[in-house]
């Protein structure tokens, strides 16, 4: 049966990165759901989806604020850490929140994702988390420095064609074109469980059946309609991440009237 993950809890339901969204969102019956990671100025590990958020002056970024000062403004008030959010117990996929064509406004890739992994090992969740980035140098740092922890490579159609900066260096030319390929070299070391987690409107039937015939798991992100959820599960996919897991859920589950 295909998984199926609230996107940021499941923000099409509920308030997305918190910790009342993510309860409510697993207590569905899910397989899990997927959190955004950001680090505060004292590297704090907290929910966001955005670097920044508003204040009364304008925006300001989350790297620039000690924990402390973002749980005072009015927008960071509902943002919890991610100790927290573990706490509740089920699975997740840590999305770490780095961009390298803006590299001041976070942490470093491997500050971040070795945030994250702490995070993970005080909550006694590694076998329950799944670590993924659309910034390659993430998962990659965690490659090499922690093999015990699940990882995914996250692609969208703006990431394939800049990928030498998105991937730090390989690039689909380097593959014959194919993204499933680049990422199954990015499977050396590790758990040896290689997750894609493509953009879902970037796959097609030969990119999934490709990605199966060289033994990644396929997670499409974001997908919330019905038809395109049964159309992905047709085509061999692992799972989804959804806005609306009640909606996928109905278009996967057996209807025992007919």
């Amino acid at each position: 049966m295909i998984e199926i993950w609230g996107h940021r809890g499941a923000r099409g339901l509920f308030p997305e990165n918190t910790l009342q969204g993510i309860g409510a969102a697993l207590a569905l019956g899910i397989v899990g759901v997927e959190i955004d990671v950001a680090l505060t100025a004292d590297a704090i590990a907290v929910l966001s989806h955005d670097p920044d958020l508003p204040t009364d002056d304008g925006v300001t970024l989350i790297s620039r604020l000690r924990a402390d000062e973002l749980a005072r403004l009015p927008a960071g008030a509902t943002i919890p850490r991610l100790d927290a959010a573990l706490a509740l117990g089920g699975r997740f996929l840590i999305e770490l929140k780095t961009y390298p064509d803006r590299p001041t406004d976070t942490a470093s890739p491997a500050t971040m994702a070795e945030t994250a992994a702490a995070a993970v090992d005080r909550a006694q969740a590694a076998g329950r988390v799944r670590i993924e980035s659309f910034d390659w140098r993430g998962p990659r740092h965690l490659r090499r420095t922690r093999p015990d922890l699940a990882l995914a490579w996250l692609t969208r159609g703006e990431t394939e064609r800049d990928a030498r900066l998105w991937w730090d260096g390989p690039t689909p030319a380097d593959f014959g074109g194919s993204v499933p390929r680049a990422v199954a070299a990015e499977s050396s070391g590790g758990t040896g469980d290689t997750t894609w987690a493509p953009e879902h409107v970037t796959l097609t039937r030969g990119r999934v059946e490709e990605a199966r015939a060289l033994g990644l798991r396929v997670l499409a992100w974001t997908v919330n309609e019905a038809a395109d959820i049964l159309r992905l599960m047709s085509w061999g996919v692992d799972g989804v991440i959804t806005d609306r897991p009640d909606i996928a859920l109905a278009a996967i589950t057996p209807d025992p009237a007919r």
